[in-house]
């Protein structure tokens, strides 16, 4: 089965387009990686997906179900956005138990306290930090929270804009060792952006490469793993990763 597919995605932001005939498709239960140079395109695919970006021509389906152009309801049960920085993704002003209990609250699912406390057990965040606000956690135990809350509504698709990349490089270890393990124990199907390589040699199954808005190559990660990636500008990226090493526990 197929959890994402997109087909021939023109998005645009005013006058300016951003992607010219993006075409995937994500298989349900793959991690799959967006990899390019900022500006690329990479998370505008994310925000047009989730309904951020409203203004695009093409065909997106998720699970099947073509997508409306903006928010939708239903939508946000199967499929959830976890953004790049958990210092302005939270609330600042809301406990964690707020801030997890909203998604609950908007779609009238009850027995809220007990879900709050399994999925904060499932993201490694102590009951503890439950009624705790955002400035006494670190920016791990955040990202952990913004996490949780992606997960409140048991979707089966997570869109990763650059999950790891505003943490301690310790920090991130950690976080992707908790996605590479919530993946397995609930099936879940990644699509990630990101520019680090290392990143997608640890958590991701195939890749996509962008560049100025376009595809310029699809490749399994072993393909990353071994250097054999074809594009000249696939090549550029891998030769300017080497050295960047990825910790992991």
């Amino acid at each position: 089965m197929t959890a994402i597919s997109l087909k021939n995605l023109d998005i645009s932001y005013g006058h300016t387009q951003i992607t010219h005939g993006v075409t995937l498709d994500i298989a349900a239960g793959a991690s799959f990686a967006l990899v390019g140079e900022s500006g690329s395109g990479k998370s505008t695919v994310l925000k047009a997906i989730a309904g951020l970006a409203p203004q695009w021509k093409g065909d997106i389906a998720v699970n099947g179900k073509p997508r409306s152009h903006g928010i939708d309801r239903g939508f946000s049960k199967m499929c959830q956005m976890v953004f790049q920085d958990p210092y302005g993704s939270l609330h600042p002003r809301k406990t964690i138990d707020t801030t997890l209990s909203e998604p609950l609250d908007i779609h009238g699912i009850g027995n809220q306290g007990k879900r709050v406390e399994e999925t904060m057990a499932a993201v490694g965040l102590d009951r503890r930090f439950r009624f705790r606000f955002p400035h006494q956690l670190s920016g791990g135990q955040r990202q952990r929270v913004a996490i949780a809350r992606a997960l409140m509504l048991e979707p089966r698709i997570l869109l990763l804009d650059e999950p790891t990349s505003a943490l301690d490089v310790s920090v991130q270890a950690e976080i992707l060792n908790l996605l590479k393990r919530l993946r397995r124990e609930q099936g879940l199907t990644y699509l990630m952006v990101t520019h680090n390589l290392p990143v997608v040699s640890f958590l991701c199954d195939r890749l996509a490469v962008m560049r100025g808005g376009r595809i310029v190559e699809v490749a399994d990660v072993a393909q990353l793993k071994a250097g054999t990636l074809v594009d000249p500008y696939s090549r550029e990226l891998l030769a300017a990763n080497k050295g960047h090493a990825l910790e992991s526990a």
